[in-house]
C-alpha cells in the first residue's frame, strides 16, 4: 500500500519501525496525501501517484531532491496545479530541487534560478525574470518562451510577442506589416504580422475587450 511505499527506502536503511510510520506519516503530510496510506496504487489518480514518488523521496531528507521530467506524463490542468503545489512543498522543506524539463513555462513557474543547455554547454543561468527578459544568446531567447529575432541594417534584435503593439496604418509609426494569421486562445489572441521590410512577428494581444467573434 501507500505507507508502506513510502517507507520503503528508510525500511531499507533498517530505521526502526515506529519512525519509519511517523516519518512516512509525515511525507505523506505534506505532499497533501493524509489518509492515504492504506490505499493501494490501482486506487490512486496519477497526479496522487507522482504525489506518492515525492513522498517516498523526501522522507529520506536528501540534501538535494533531482526530479527529472515529473510532471511530463499529466495533463495540463493537473500539470499545472501540481506546479505550484510543488513549488510549495520546497519551499516548505527548504530542500534543493534540481528539475528538468524541456517545458519553457514549466521552467519559468518552478525556478529561483534556470540552467539552459545546449548540445551539453550551458549558455545562460540566471534567475527566470533575467533569463526571459535578458537572454544572453539567441538561442537562450528563442528557447525560453516566443522571442522574435529581427534583423535590421546589420543589427539583430530581439522583442517578445507581449511587448508589441499592433496600430492602425493610418498616422501609426514603427515598421508597416500585413497581418497574415490571428488564432485565438481564449484570453489572448496570437497575430503573425508579415514586416514590409523583411522579417517576421508573431505578437500576442490581450483580449481585455474583445471576444472570439471580434
Amino acid at each position: 500500500n501507500v505507507q508502506q511505499n513510502v517507507e520503503y527506502g528508510l525500511r531499507v536503511k533498517r530505521v526502526p519501525k515506529a519512525e519509519r510510520r511517523t516519518r512516512a506519516t509525515e511525507a505523506l503530510r505534506v505532499v497533501r496525501l493524509d489518509g492515504y496510506g492504506e490505499r493501494k496504487p490501482a486506487q490512486l489518480s496519477g497526479g496522487q501517484r507522482q504525489r506518492v514518488a515525492l513522498a517516498r523521496a523526501i522522507v529520506n531528507t536528501p540534501r538535494a531532491l533531482l526530479l527529472d521530467e515529473p510532471l511530463g506524463a499529466l495533463d495540463l490542468k493537473l500539470r499545472q496545479e501540481l506546479q505550484i503545489e510543488l513549488k510549495a512543498i520546497q519551499q516548505q522543506l527548504g530542500m534543493t530541487f534540481v528539475y528538468v524539463t524541456h517545458d519553457q513555462e514549466e521552467a519559468l513557474t518552478m525556478s529561483d534560478r534556470i540552467a539552459v543547455f545546449n548540445q551539453g554547454r550551458i549558455e545562460q543561468v540566471d534567475t527566470p525574470a533575467v533569463m526571459y527578459e535578458h537572454p544572453a544568446t539567441a538561442f537562450v531567447a528563442g528557447f525560453i518562451g516566443t522571442s522574435n529575432i529581427i534583423d535590421r541594417d546589420g543589427r539583430m534584435f530581439t522583442v517578445r510577442p507581449e511587448k508589441i503593439r499592433v496600430l492602425p496604418a493610418e498616422g501609426s509609426e514603427g515598421e508597416p506589416g500585413t497581418i497574415r494569421a490571428a488564432v485565438y486562445v481564449g484570453p489572448f489572441t496570437k497575430l503573425v504580422v508579415a514586416l514590409d521590410r523583411g522579417g517576421e512577428l508573431t505578437v500576442v494581444e490581450q483580449n481585455l475587450e474583445t471576444s472570439s467573434s471580434d
